[in-house]
């Protein structure tokens, strides 16, 4: 099973209410759990008696067959327990309502796949089944059937594209291919012929035609016994009592048939069934109707290896020709009575026919059903993603500039505490075991600078998470080192790691925005005290990544002290041999200072461009810019929006790029190297390519979901092959807001210009 699958929903009735749709959910819920044990497997099913059912462990969520609002509440239950899949077993009468739209109600609101495998096609439904199936068919995103003949009927009746069916066969239990004599004594039969016929019993199953044709095969055969096993259907026994068994039981005694016959009024055992299918020579289905496009109890006999006599209904039909079976008319005694005999004499044909329905069934037993199902859930995840929230549609203004939306703190605000930012969340609750990290308080600091220069929030509100961001990174630096440490717990303690140069690195872009940007001199004069400190130790670095975050921080530093001649050859130093690694490592077709592509890769070119925009160095803004034009290009998707390299793996040159897991950091570093690129060069290619970039958390991405929760004010921690990570963490989070900030910032410069973005 693939491994972002971790829960699957099973919708359906089940064991101990006794009916074929609930054995076949239990044996493929079961089966699938056993196969899956790393897969949380629940259960749901549609109860219809008030009492209801002594129900296993597996049943998660009980519906009620006629209060809508249980089917309601059921959807409610499976969105917030991120079920990965939903797999429902559709019948008509299982289901509340007029023609059980009823389930309708709860299909509606998943957020998941759903898998149907439908247990019944009519070829001449009602008006009312027509439009249920219709709409079922249209929320499915695969519909299971279990023969060809409910293929062509889905595609001839509800005009379904072929491609959305998924033909698997009904499951049967894995029995051995065993003499029938096996078990024969244990039920009393030894030394008998045994016809057998099981499943709820109900005038439509035709049970009276084969009693009518057994006086002439009794007369023939006296040793002939026939079995018919299974309890009164609890709808007919509700409304007519026993009145259909009392009926055969006095055509047998009218027959003179009575003690060849044998009934077993009960809902027999899978073990015990098992026993019976293999102790019967001959297994008969004498179906009044054609309309049957499955039969769990003809897949049952013919699977374990019986010799079946049927009548052509759907199911049957199929499963039987060519031989493999002996079909018979509707409704007549005499042709069911000389296929009897005809086996019954022909001992080597019977066994012939037993033996291939035996081999023929192999691909049916429940382990391989299960296994296609499990292909099926995969296939479906992967097209399918679980929704989230809707893609943000950005309105044009005047036809000019986007409307963006509105920052919103709230989830920053509940990620914060009084020491600094909570570095995970749990979807949109701050997960306090993870504690903080300096990452993360550097970057919240870097925001609340940037939100204090807007000047659209209250102030107040912006200095006091400022000081816990920049009160953070200082309690950070550890001044015995020279370096800062990262990863607090939430009890207050340092983690024992070695230092992080990347954690160095955005520290001090950090500081140095504070001490460049922020308007209150307190916090200034706070950085200032340590920023002199914190740049001691990185000539000594080797992460490219780190020299970019140091050297973006000593650009926002110069445009408060631009005569700093340490923080200037510190800038000369780092920038050079960024610009050297470039060199080094690109050429025509890989306009790169690495091997490979990353993390917060645009960092490296927009560091590059800032650096040779400061030092009136035109290769070097040359190079940061030809860099990022290409990294731009390798980040777009053939359809023409942000595409990421993944974090699944390393986009090495010359190999595949990985697409996934995509990074909320990645468009944020895009987003801010894109924009500074436009205030640099004018070109403005480069604003609407930002734009283009911000709109990936709107959901203008490859699953078409955005990221942004408008709710909460977070942002999902990233976009999987098939679903956003809905958990709302900080470093997400912050690369929305940031991203928001300085998209906000430039289209405020833009409208005061009243600068168009077209020609």
């Amino acid at each position: 099973m693939a491994n972002d699958i971790r829960k699957i929903a099973f919708i359906g009735n089940y064991l101990p209410r006794r009916c074929g749709i609930a054995t076949f959910t239990t044996d493929i819920c079961e089966t699938f759990a056993a196969l899956n044990p790393s897969v949380q497997v629940f259960a749901i099913p549609v109860t219809d008696i008030e009492e209801g059912y002594d129900y296993p462990e597996r049943v998660r969520f009980e519906i009620k067959e006629q209060d809508i609002d249980s089917y309601k509440a059921a959807a409610d239950f499976l969105n917030l327990n991120n079920i990965d899949v939903v797999c429902l077993q559709h019948e008509f009468g299982i289901f509340g309502g007029e023609a059980g739209s009823y389930i309708l109600a709860l299909l509606r609101q998943l957020n998941m796949p759903i898998i149907t495998t439908l247990h019944t096609v009519l070829k001449n439904p009602s008006v009312r089944q027509r439009r249920v199936m219709d709409e079922l068919l249209s929320l499915s995103d695969y519909v299971v059937v279990m023969t060809q003949k409910a293929v062509d009927i889905l595609q001839e009746v509800n005009k379904i594209q072929v491609s959305k069916i998924r033909l698997v066969p009904h499951g049967i239990p894995d029995v051995s291919f065993i003499d029938p004599n096996f078990y024969k004594d244990q039920y009393g039969v030894e030394g008998k012929t045994t016809l057998l016929t099981f499943g709820l019993l109900s005038p439509r199953k035709g049970i009276e035609v084969v009693l009518r044709a057994l006086p002439k095969v009794i007369k023939e055969h006296p040793n002939a016994v026939y079995i018919v096993v299974g309890a009164t259907h609890p709808n007919l026994l509700r409304h007519e009592g026993e009145a259909y068994r009392l009926y055969l039981q006095r055509l047998c005694d009218d027959l003179g048939i009575s003690r060849n016959v044998i009934f077993h009024n009960r809902f027999v055992s899978p073990e015990e069934l098992k026993e019976l299918l293999v102790l019967a020579d001959i297994y008969i289905t004498p179906y009044l109707e054609e309309a049957q496009v499955t039969s769990g109890t003809l897949a049952y006999s013919f699977g374990v290896g019986n010799a079946v006599i049927s009548t052509p209904y759907w199911h049957a039909a199929e499963l039987l020709s060519d031989g493999k079976g002996i079909l018979v008319p509707f409704n007549d005694p005499k042709a069911i009575g000389e296929a009897i005999s005809k086996l019954i004499v022909n001992e080597n044909e019977r066994n012939a026919m037993r033996k291939n329905a035996y081999l023929l069934g192999r691909e049916m037993i429940w382990n391989n059903v299960a296994s296609k199902y499990a292909s099926i859930f995969e296939e479906a995840k992967t097209k399918r993603p679980t929704v989230a929230q809707k893609k943000i549609t950005m309105h044009p203004l005047e036809h000019e500039y986007p409307v963006l939306p509105d920052i919103k703190l709230d989830h920053l605000v509940r990620m914060t505490d009084s020491i600094g930012v909570f570095q995970h969340a749990t979807f949109n609750v701050p997960n306090f075991s993870e504690g903080y990290c300096t990452d993360d308080n550097a970057r919240a600091l870097i925001l609340a600078v940037l939100l204090e220069n807007l000047g659209t929030i209250n102030p107040l509100r912006i200095n006091d998470l400022a000081s816990r961001y920049l009160g953070f990174v200082k309690y950070a630096w550890d001044a015995s080192a020279g370096r800062f440490r990262n990863f607090l717990t939430f009890q207050r303690n340092w983690k024992e790691e070695a230092p992080s140069e990347d954690c160095h690195g955005r520290a001090i872009w950090a500081i140095g925005t504070c001490i460049g940007r922020s308007k209150n001199e307190g916090f200034a004069q706070m950085s200032v005290e340590f920023f002199e400190k914190a740049l001691a130790p990185t000539a000594s670095f080797t992460s490219p990544r780190a020299w970019a975050f140091i050297l973006l921080g000593i650009h926002e530093y110069l445009q408060r002290f631009h005569g700093d001649r340490l923080a200037r050859n510190c800038l000369q130093t780092l920038a050079a041999r960024l610009y050297d690694l470039y060199k080094a490592n690109s050429d025509a077709e890989w306009r790169w200072f690495e091997s490979s592509l990353t993390y917060c890769d645009a960092k490296l070119p927009h560091a590059l461009l800032l650096s040779g925009h400061n030092l009136d160095n035109e290769e070097m803004l040359g190079a940061g810019i030809e860099s990022l034009r290409w990294l731009t290009k390798v980040q777009t998707s053939p359809r023409g929006h942000f595409q990421p390299v993944g974090t699944d793996g390393e986009y090495v040159r010359g190999g595949v790029k990985p697409v996934f897991d995509q990074q909320p950091v990645e468009a944020y570093a895009t987003v801010s190297a894109c924009l500074d690129a436009y205030r640099i060069t004018k070109d403005r290619m480069w604003y609407e390519e930002a734009l283009n970039v911000f709109q990936w958390f709107l959901g203008s991405n490859d699953l078409g979901i955005s990221l942004y929760d408008p709710v909460t004010g977070g942002c999902c921690d990233g976009l999987h092959v098939n679903r956003v990570n809905r958990n709302q963490g900080a470093e997400s989070t912050l690369s929305f807001l940031l991203s928001l900030t300085e998209m906000t910032q430039m289209e405020n410069v833009l409208q005061s210009l009243k600068e168009p973005l077209e020609e």
